[in-house]
C-alpha cells in the first residue's frame, strides 16, 4: 500500500467525495496507476499525461463550475467525473473516477 504523505492531514473515509477545493491537491499528489497498468500524471498547471501500453496521450484537466473534475483530450473529447477517495487502513491510497452521465468507473492508485 502506498501512503501519500502529502495527503496525511486530510481525514476522509473510503468512498468519500473529493471536495472541489481538494481536487487539485488530490490529482497532483502522485502518479496514478490503473487496473490495466495505464498510468496518469496530473500537473499543477492543468496538463496531464496518460500512458497506456507505452503510448502517451497529452490532455488537460480542470475543476468545472459545478465542482467536478473535468478532462479534455484533443481534438474534442471532454468528460466530467465525480472523484472519490480510496482509503485503506485509514490512509489515502488512490482516487476513484466516476463519469457523470456515463457511469464509467476507473480506480487509480498512487504509485509505490
Amino acid at each position: 500500500m502506498t501512503v501519500v504523505h502529502r495527503l496525511n492531514d486530510i481525514k476522509v473515509s473510503d468512498g468519500d467525495i473529493v471536495a472541489p477545493a481538494l481536487i487539485p491537491r488530490a490529482l497532483t499528489a502522485g502518479e496514478l496507476v490503473f487496473s490495466d497498468h495505464a498510468t496518469q500524471v496530473f500537473e499543477a498547471d492543468g496538463g496531464t499525461m496518460y500512458v497506456e501500453s507505452g503510448r502517451p496521450a497529452r490532455g488537460k484537466w480542470y475543476v468545472d463550475d459545478d465542482g467536478h473534475f473535468g478532462s479534455f483530450w484533443p481534438p474534442s473529447y471532454r468528460a466530467s467525473y465525480d472523484l472519490h477517495w480510496i482509503v485503506e487502513d485509514g490512509a489515502i491510497v488512490g482516487l476513484r473516477f466516476t463519469e457523470l452521465g456515463g457511469g464509467s468507473r476507473f480506480d487509480g492508485r498512487y504509485r509505490d
